[in-house]
């Protein structure tokens, strides 16, 4: 599939930053007014047909990643999850993490079942087909790609790293980077709660 080049994708995020970089609320990049709000068709990781519909009423952090991501998603899942643990404890559930897989091949809705699970009950899997996955990347102006596969067939899969946070609504409030403190991330859930 067609992806834009890495450095467009950088320059893309950096151009946010400058344009909205007034708020100061936020400790990562205010794109309110900026990046689409959020939609899709995708599938859950109980097997279901879900759009954004499915998940209004709860402030939303979408990450985009794979399973077979050494080191970047399992660490970025983590953080949130620390994040999410920092809030107070009535309103932990109130916010929910949308893992989508990038890589529909290998990562199963019941894989993805078990892999969010282990990252908390907020954490919920979704993928799709490469016509809806590529559908939703191009609204939020993200990017991910595939490596060639090597004898085993094995092969890996570059994807943008940013997190995007919506509030209860769907609507695009903050994107933050993947390296983040978590407290930092816990700030701006707050926040995102305060706006639902």
């Amino acid at each position: 599939m067609k992806t834009l080049p890495l450095a467009c994708a950088v320059a893309l995020a950096l151009l946010i930053t400058a344009c909205t970089g007034g708020d100061t609320d936020w400790t990562g990049s205010n794109i309110e007014g900026v990046m689409s709000d959020l939609e899709f068709e995708l599938t859950s990781d109980t097997g279901e047909a879900v759009t954004e519909e499915t998940y209004r009423g709860k402030a939303s952090l979408v990450f985009f990643g794979f399973m077979n991501c050494p080191d970047i998603c399992p660490g970025t899942l983590q953080r949130l999850s620390t994040a999410i643990d920092a809030l107070p404890a009535d309103r932990q559930n109130d916010v929910q993490v949308l893992f989508v897989s990038v890589d529909p091949a290998r990562d199963t809705p019941d894989a993805l079942n078990e892999y969010t699970g282990f990252f908390g009950p907020q954490f919920i899997g979704l993928t799709g087909t490469e016509s809806q996955l590529s559908d939703l990347v191009k609204r939020m102006r993200a990017t991910y790609g595939y490596g060639e596969p090597d004898d085993n067939g094995n092969y890996s899969v570059s994807h943008s790293s940013a997190i995007y946070g919506f509030d209860s609504q769907g609507n695009a409030q903050v994107l933050m980077k993947s390296d983040q403190p978590a407290s930092d991330i816990s700030h701006d859930i707050e926040r995102l709660l305060q706006r639902s």
